[in-house]
């Protein structure tokens, strides 16, 4: 589920530059970096204040790259052995196998494998909720390796987040939760799978930026690391103290305009978690209203979104979109970028409000209203029930 997102601008290169301890310091008409100097002399405005401002722009995100690879591969890599084994042991991997006739089946298969996090008495565990969503089986494995059956206990759209449950005791104490709101860009994280010591990585948070995916999906603060690692979904993200700051989600790209990308990872912050524990233990799933859902997966190239994909069943399929379908305006208001999208269908109502949405099909504006849905409603959910 590779993604290539635009996480980056200049002023974030400098925030991060200074974060890693490289000082913006004014004295007087001259602005001192370690990119040079832009001179703000009154006669120099002009041809000469442009082109030393790209230039000067061009080295600063040439410093940037090669502080942010320094720190990744250099500054952070002894965080790691901080972390006792005892606290490891919480980490359990996952394996869940989910029906065909699933409504997820086909887009993220039958068979699902990654990891999850001993959070609570009686074996509850929290892992990224596409892992397990719709399973008809789960199986984990704890520190000893030994196999145990786990039921389905709840997930979050919204969030992203799963809950199960071991249906036997783990050999370990559940892990302490740590605070993601206090985790900065340029701070330095250890990212955990299941393994012990030898399965973790020390990383730096590259981005606190917003996250819009594809399938109606929006993060206002997800935690953005590097180097990525491919096994990724439900990998625990740790503070240096062995607290728990987020669980992984995605393989994502981290760009910068004019010198490329960086594989990343995306990490769910758990403080996300708390409003909505109690509910997925008790009901499967949180209690205030739910968003309205079109069933759509779009794509955004120079603020405009395209249509990708419309969900077989879905609301928008009833309702007439149809892929390729360029949308201009959610009850008549335009669109700029997908998290914009979102905003203005979630600002409509609840689940089940009806969502007018205008679109350029080939030469022609088209006006389709649809009768939204509650996601949920369309998946195969088993909460408590023991496999």
């Amino acid at each position: 589920m590779a993604m290539s997102i635009q996480l980056w601008t200049y002023e974030g290169d400098l925030e991060m530059l200074q974060s890693f301890g490289v000082e913006k310091k004014e004295k007087g008409g001259t602005i001192d970096s370690l990119t040079g100097r832009a001179a703000r002399a009154g006669g120099r405005r002009g041809l000469l204040k442009s082109a030393t401002k790209e230039r000067g722009d061009e080295m600063k995100r040439l410093v940037f790259m090669l502080f942010l690879i320094g720190s990744i591969f250099v500054a952070g890599i002894c965080e790691a052995e901080t972390i006792p084994e005892a606290v490891l042991k919480a980490i359990v991997s996952i394996r869940a196998t989910i029906p065909k006739e699933a409504s997820t089946a086909a887009t993220l298969g039958t068979e699902r494998q990654g990891h999850g996090v001993l959070i609570g008495e009686g074996g509850l565990i929290v892992t990224i909720g596409y892992l397990i969503v719709e399973s008809e089986k789960i199986e984990v494995l704890g520190p000893e390796g030994k196999t145990i059956e786990a039921s389905f206990v709840g997930y979050d759209h919204e969030t992203g987040f799963g809950l199960l449950r071991a249906s036997r005791p783990i050999s370990a104490e559940p892990m302490k939760l740590g605070e993601a709101s206090k985790v900065k860009e340029g701070d330095s994280v250890i990212v955990a799978i299941y393994g012990g010591s030898d399965a973790l990585v020390d990383a730096r948070v590259l981005s606190r930026k917003e996250f819009a995916g594809y399938w109606e999906y929006l993060l206002e603060s997800p935690i953005i690391t590097a180097p990525a690692i491919a096994n990724f979904g439900g990998a625990a993200l740790l503070s240096k103290e062995g607290k728990l700051l987020g669980i992984g989600s995605l393989f994502t790209s981290f760009s910068i305009q004019g010198l490329g990308a960086l594989p990343a990872n995306l990490f769910v912050p758990i403080d996300l978690l708390g409003p909505i524990l109690a509910d997925l233990i008790e009901k499967g799933r949180p209690s205030k209203p739910a968003r309205p859902w079109l069933g759509i997966h779009v794509e955004e190239s120079r603020g405009r979104v395209f249509i990708t994909r419309v969900t077989e069943g879905g609301p928008a399929e009833k309702a007439g979109l149809w892929v390729d379908d360029l949308i201009l305006m959610v009850n008549g208001k335009e669109v700029a970028g997908i998290a914009d999208l979102y905003r203005k269908i979630w600002a409509s109502g609840n689940a089940g409000v009806e969502v007018t949405l205008d679109v350029l099909r080939g030469t022609k504006i088209q006006r389709v209203t649809i009768r939204s849905g509650d996601r949920l409603d369309f998946l195969m959910l088993r909460p408590k029930k023991m496999i």
